[in-house]
């Protein structure tokens, strides 16, 4: 097996240089061919100049600039797209994400034979909310989209790189890395794993972001919306039909004493809203086609310093590590 590890880098100039050579020293105990790809997303502070100098002077690092911040899907994807070797690894650059955790994720996904494996966390180191909401995210991309792994899913992953054929013409800016996972494969599991408390500063993902990030994979990657608008006009169809059989009724008893106008107020603001509903989904999606029609892109590059590095097998593996210097 070989490893590439991609990880996404914003604000993260103070724990670059506490986590990458923490993440080397891991992979090189393993013994086989790796590297690590840090993708700095348009970071305003120092990282990227950190990241340069760590691509420059640690062996196996690779450093990639985006051109402005995309995103941190997008720039997992660049990061992927990147990628040589076997295997994929993806983590987060603020060291919540323990890399001494890294052999775990590999052990299961060669174990179990499996295309696809999340590091789920004994217990969740983020504040209620969050928690609330990721968890919120993940259930409605089990119904909306059905993904059945989607309850497992974190940032913390190994997949076998051949899955990005999967998402090879992905494009546009609405990228969501798991939601393309789930194109090419079902064989996915998952693994417990410890996270770390966050040393520095504070996640970048608010629960605004969050709630973005889920509106995102609802409208670019599933119809549901669309069908849900025309559930919502049947179901507002069918109460006008009850409201204007009880004017019916009323004026067939009562006779037309009394206006109504409350009544027809009420229809008029019940289809109102529906309508207002609809029109708004479908503007959606009209947007993300026009967005692609135009040919947003999901990351540019800027520069690229560094190259992967090589290490043999032991030499009592000599087959597997021929066939893996061939295919380097």
């Amino acid at each position: 097996m070989s490893v590439s590890v991609v990880i996404p880098c914003y604000r993260s100039a103070r724990t670059l240089p506490l986590l990458v050579p923490r993440l080397l020293s891991v992979l090189r105990d393993l013994a086989v061919p790796h590297e690590v790809i840090l993708v700095v997303d348009g970071s305003p502070d120092d990282t990227w100049t950190t990241a340069a100098d760590l691509a420059l002077h640690a062996e196996g690092v690779r450093a990639i600039h985006l051109s402005r911040n995309y995103g941190q899907h997008n720039a997992l994807v660049a990061g992927i797209r990147e990628a040589e070797f076997d295997v994929v690894v993806t983590m987060d650059d603020d060291l919540q994400h323990v890399p001494e955790e890294v052999p775990r994720l590999l052990a299961a996904l060669e174990g179990d034979r499996l295309d696809l494996v999340y590091g789920v966390p004994h217990v969740e180191e983020h504040g209620f909310f969050r928690s609330l909401a990721s968890r919120s995210v993940k259930a409605g991309m089990s119904t909306a989209l059905g993904i059945g792994a989607a309850r497992k899913i974190s940032a913390f992953r190994a997949f076998r790189t051949h899955l990005r054929d999967g998402f090879e013409e992905l494009s546009g800016p609405h990228a969501s890395l798991d939601v393309a996972l789930s194109w090419a494969t079902t064989r996915v599991g998952s693994v417990r794993v410890h996270m770390s408390q966050r040393k520095h500063g504070r996640s970048n993902y608010s629960l605004r972001l969050l709630l973005r990030h889920a509106a995102n994979m609802v409208l670019g990657y599933s119809t549901a919306p669309l069908r849900v608008a025309s559930y919502l006009g049947f179901l507002v169809g069918a109460l006008g039909l009850l409201l204007g059989g009880a004017v019916l009724w009323r004026f067939a008893t009562v006779g037309t004493a009394v206006p109504g106008f409350t009544t027809v107020a009420s229809m008029v603001a019940l289809f109102s809203a529906a309508q207002l509903i609809s029109i708004g989904v479908l503007g959606e999606y009209i947007g993300r086609i026009h967005g692609s029609g135009m040919g947003r892109p999901t990351y540019v590059v800027r520069e690229r310093v560094g190259s992967s590095a090589y290490y043999e097998l032991p030499r009592q593996s000599t087959g597997a590590g021929t066939a893996a210097r061939n295919a380097h």
